[in-house]
């Protein structure tokens, strides 16, 4: 697949599946779309339907369907990077997802705080990884 030399390093850390998802939406997307910044987006939008990103990698998700509720709607995306998912998720499940990545604190946190630690906790997992630690 010619999407294999373009896989994101966090995919790289991920299982088979996931790989294959990212792989065969982003080759459907270019013969679409051609090369470049939307094949990626198609790619990571198809991706989100059945998996999330847990700290350096992406994980299978328990239920498949839209990261979160802008992404079930489609459209434009006026308000900026989404969360990836976790505002839809309960606070249970982003309190293990906390536990399993060391965010401290997490037991005190609202669930915006939690979702603003998960995803400075999975920046900081993936600078790591990129860098070799």
């Amino acid at each position: 697949m010619p999407a294999e030399k373009e896989l994101p390093s966090t995919l790289r850390r991920s299982d088979r599946k996931a790989r294959r998802t990212w792989s065969e939406a982003h080759d459907s997307a270019v013969q679409t779309y051609g090369y470049g910044e939307r094949a990626h987006r198609n790619a990571f939008s198809a991706l989100k339907r059945t998996h999330e990103k847990v700290g350096d990698h992406w994980e299978p998700k328990d239920e498949y369907g839209p990261s979160d509720e802008r992404a079930a709607r489609g459209g434009p995306n006026p308000g900026g990077r989404a969360a990836g998912g976790v505002d839809n998720a309960s606070k249970q499940h982003l309190y293990e997802q906390a536990k399993r990545l060391g965010v401290h604190g997490r037991s005190r946190m609202s669930k915006q705080e939690m979702v603003q630690a998960l995803q400075r906790a999975s920046e900081r997992e993936t600078r790591k990884a990129r860098e070799g630690r």
